[in-house]
């Protein structure tokens, strides 16, 4: 008998309907033989309606308050899906994050998750029943209501799995995979059989938006093996864990994840000098904007230039800031660019193996495809082009690293 943790995410459970669909594949585990906690989300557009009823009140609700309005749409769906599970005949029973209890930091909106007490957990499936526990949220030490921000229900549902010492944790979503690309963009995608936690982290981090980073951070910090599934088509999806010791078959680059939400910021004639690095980029930091791609260059007059990568919703206050800065230092000028977008290549292959950076440049330029910034790590390449030649990039790359299905049938 294996215990497994299973998390539905809005799409999943997105009507009743949906709901009673859940409840039958829960069901069919369970008389399997398994031990099952299952986590959900709020339905479909819930998260939506309840923000927009805040925004008729107040433009500028505390966050203590959202937070409280936000978690009520998972309590629904805990309740829902236990009635549905009841009614076929199994013994379940609903949890909100605070009941659980799921401990937090306070830091509403984005809260992080401490410590979680699985007594009440461990005991309840001790008596055969089905724990169905509202994901996205948990208390405080003063027990107010938080909530784990983006990808909140992904992590409250490894977080458990680690807690639990679950055989396996299982992220039901609508697509069946993990792919070595976006199907969307490249018809001959191949859904992956399994992946590292390493090469996961690099594709969420880059673009992919199958799973969130800090669902697979946590995952690949406990050794929690994640399985990717869809909540409509039946199959193995795609498992992800740590990396095995087999690299006989093991490909050169494993997906392509990219990324068409950054901008590109350049500061030019700064002085090159010990301190002035920290000066630009710590002020942007400080200022809670998230950096990517980091670029430093130095001309014969020994002047500097630095070029960076934020998320375009940060471009203006970025940009904004970027100038004070460079009129405190004497910089030449400021440069902001919208226009572009980011591709990776991702594979653990790629540590034991030469001439990736060169098959990857020469598919680029094959295509003349201009790089703009390049950023690399152990088993990752990011190259930074304009947004005009993102699809083009993305396909050549994937034919490149022959990533596609090679099945053949007879005509």
């Amino acid at each position: 008998m294996s215990l497994i943790v299973q998390k539905y995410g809005g799409t999943s459970v997105g009507s009743v309907d949906r709901i009673r669909a859940v409840a039958e594949k829960v069901r069919s585990v369970v008389l399997q033989g398994h031990q099952l906690v299952v986590v959900v989300s709020a339905m479909s557009g819930e998260t939506n309606r309840l923000l927009g009823l805040a925004a008729e009140i107040s433009a500028d609700a505390s966050a203590r308050e959202m937070d409280v309005i936000l978690s009520t749409g998972e309590q629904v769906t805990i309740a829902l899906l236990a009635i549905a599970l009841q009614n076929l005949g199994c013994d379940a029973v609903s949890y909100t994050g605070g009941q659980v209890a799921i401990q937090t930091d306070n830091a509403y909106s984005k809260a992080r998750i401490q410590n979680i007490d699985s007594a009440k957990i461990k005991s309840d499936l001790a008596d055969n029943k089905v724990v169905v526990v509202a994901g996205f949220q948990g208390v405080d030490d003063s027990g107010n209501i938080t909530t784990l921000g983006r990808g909140g229900s992904d992590t409250t549902a490894v977080a458990l799995a680690a807690a639990l010492g679950a055989d396996e944790c299982q992220i039901y979503t609508d697509v069946d995979g993990v792919y070595t690309t976006d199907p969307r963009l490249v018809g001959d995608a191949r859904k992956l059989d399994k992946i590292t936690f390493e090469e996961m982290l690099e594709m969420a981090s880059q673009g992919s938006k199958i799973l969130q980073i800090r669902s697979v951070e946590f995952a690949g910090k406990y050794n929690v093996p994640l399985r990717v599934l869809s909540s409509f088509d039946e199959g193995e999806g795609t498992l992800i864990s740590l990396e095995d010791d087999d690299q006989m078959e093991r490909p050169l680059v494993s997906g392509i994840a990219f990324n068409k939400d950054e901008a590109k910021l350049t500061i030019r004639g700064i002085p090159d000098q010990p301190g002035v690095a920290y000066k630009v980029l710590g002020a942007v930091s400080n200022a809670n904007i998230e950096i990517d791609v980091i670029v430093q260059n130095v001309a014969k007059d020994n002047s500097a230039s630095i070029t960076f990568t934020v998320n375009k919703a940060e471009l203006s206050s970025a940009e904004a800031l970027l100038r004070e800065i460079a009129e405190d230092l004497g910089a030449m000028e400021v440069d902001a660019d919208k226009n572009i977008a980011k591709v990776s290549i991702v594979g653990v292959g790629m540590r034991s193996h030469a001439g990736v950076a060169a098959t990857m440049f020469q598919a680029l330029s094959d295509e003349g495809i201009n790089i703009q910034l390049i950023t690399t790590s152990e088993i990752k390449i990011t190259v930074v082009i304009d947004e005009r030649y993102l699809e083009l990039a993305v396909r050549a790359l994937h034919g490149a690293f022959e990533l596609g299905n090679t099945d053949e049938t007879d005509v």
